[in-house]
């Protein structure tokens, strides 16, 4: 995330290697309560393309109650994806990866039709930062 990124600004995630937004609306969850509990408790109709949550620090998730399969992707520090895992179906455990510095979780179908894969460079922006409008 962008220094002087403000925590009431709009954040985005950028896939820049592919010149795509991969979501205009990104929730951050930093602390451990809002870290454990992810999108427990979110409805499906609450979390829509477009909409993500960036996990950090993470390395590793889980969908124990949850209702809707999730597209996950594992980011080192630089933001290069070390593990893309799309479709992770509710109430399991997606693998650990200790290179992961954080993961951003996505509505199901995000990685598909974004193209992203391991390696791409993923940018957590604020959504109203003139180089967003430029991916």
């Amino acid at each position: 995330m962008h220094p002087a990124m403000s925590a009431s600004a709009p954040i985005a995630a950028v896939n820049r290697t592919r010149g795509i937004c991969l979501a205009e609306d990104v929730r951050v969850a930093r602390t451990h309560w809002t870290r454990l509990r992810g999108l427990i408790g979110t409805d499906k109709s609450q979390f829509q393309p477009g909409q993500a949550l960036w996990i950090v620090p993470c390395s590793g998730v889980h969908t124990l109650a949850m209702h809707f399969p999730l597209d996950v992707i594992y980011l080192d520090q630089s933001g290069c994806a070390v593990e893309v895992r799309a479709g992770v179906k509710p109430w399991r455990f997606a693998p650990v990866r200790l290179r992961a510095a954080s993961v951003l979780e996505l509505p199901s179908g995000v990685i598909q039709r974004s193209g992203t894969v391991i390696g791409d460079h993923i940018e957590i922006v604020q959504s109203n930062l003139p180089e967003e409008t430029a991916a």
